[in-house]
């Protein structure tokens, strides 16, 4: 007996003293977009007509252990028994190395664009007029267009090739060769500023040359200069989004809804506490996120009856249905949209539910 206590008491000791490679996912906050948070409307809307909104557009989240911290394995076991919460493979969410800080930075550029994306949908589902224009997202330290392309800058044409989407900026780039120049044609992010403050259109422009270099990634090696393209928008009216403490793009379809909801009479929901989660884009489509089952369950724990649910995720959150959560497959807006208007008129027969078929 007292041999055996001893050995326990050595496993347990050890299963403390030994870290393990994971890390923690569990259910995070979940707020309602159509509510308050922290004492504010988390959407502020001026300049526009807007109308009251009952019920509940929940975006959801997901509550994740730091970079830095170490799981030993007495918590990894506990985890994988645990219902409401998941243990991954630390490098699943911190690919790379990546360190707390630098994920913390990506997951508030994510945040800040899909904000951006969710109100250009909302809009564009409204029929209300959005000017867009390419931009120089970031520059890469140390690289060949450090100096010469500023973030904010407005991407004209690439060779004299007009750029109408991000996308086009790389394949003109890679169009050449490591060490040869490619010309930029772009308005100055600091004259871009000043004709939006002004609400005039910049027409200025300059040629700027750059020359390429050979991509040190993993992938193919290709011509680049160092930076990332992105889309930047000008709206018609103020939409603030005050949300503090939150990362990433997953709440970009609930932003988009309640921004809708916001801005037409009625309902969407008719009371109901609908929940969801998603990635949008500018064109209202509907992507995947992660950490898909710890949403559903924190839904269901505040109340939530459905759940809006990205189609590349309903496999997933089929195995493991909270009770008394309905999983409603979305692939755009108007699928949402379109759910919703059951949702409120009680034909729920008709939703496209998640199945694990899917």
């Amino acid at each position: 007996m007292l041999a055996s206590t001893l050995m326990l008491i050595a496993l347990l000791c050890a299963g403390v003293l030994i870290n393990v490679p994971y890390s923690e996912m569990s259910p995070g906050p979940t707020v309602n977009t159509l509510g308050d948070h922290d004492g504010e409307p988390v959407l502020q809307i001026s300049g526009h007509k807007t109308y009251a909104a009952s019920g509940h557009l929940n975006m959801t989240t997901v509550r994740v252990t730091s970079a830095d911290y170490r799981m030993n394995l007495v918590e990894a076991v506990y985890g994988w028994l645990s219902h409401d919460s998941k243990v991954v493979p630390h490098d699943t969410l911190y690919p790379d190395g990546k360190t707390e800080q630098q994920s913390t930075q990506e997951n508030a550029e994510e945040f800040s664009q899909s904000q951006e994306s969710a109100k250009v949908a909302a809009l564009k589902e409204l029929g209300v007029p959005v000017k867009s224009w390419v931009i120089v997202s970031t520059v890469l330290k140390g690289s060949p267009a450090e100096g010469k392309l500023h973030a904010g800058d407005v991407i004209k044409a690439v060779d004299g090739t007009a750029v109408k989407q991000p996308a086009d900026v790389a394949t003109l780039v890679t169009k050449h060769k490591p060490g040869q120049d490619v010309v930029f044609t772009v308005v100055p992010a600091k004259e871009q500023a000043a004709a939006e403050k002004a609400n005039k259109t910049a027409t200025g422009t300059e040629k700027v040359t750059v020359t390429t270099t050979t991509s040190d990634d993993s992938g193919a090696k290709r011509a680049i200069v160092g930076i990332s393209a992105g889309t930047d928008h000008t709206f018609p009216f103020s939409i603030d989004i005050k949300l503090a403490d939150v990362g990433g793009p997953s709440a970009g379809l609930m932003f988009s809804l309640g921004i809708y909801d916001k801005l037409t009479p009625g309902d969407l929901t008719g009371g109901k506490f609908v929940a969801g989660t998603g990635t949008i884009d500018d064109d209202g489509k509907v992507g995947p996120i992660g950490g898909i089952s710890m949403k559903t369950i924190g839904a269901r724990s505040k109340g939530a009856q459905y759940f809006l649910t990205p189609a590349d995720n309903c496999a997933e959150a089929a195995k493991d249905t909270p009770s008394g959560l309905t999983l409603v497959k979305v692939k755009t807006i108007d699928d949402a949209l379109a759910a919703l208007k059951d949702i409120r008129g009680g034909d729920t027969g008709a939703l496209p539910k998640c199945t694990t078929g899917d």
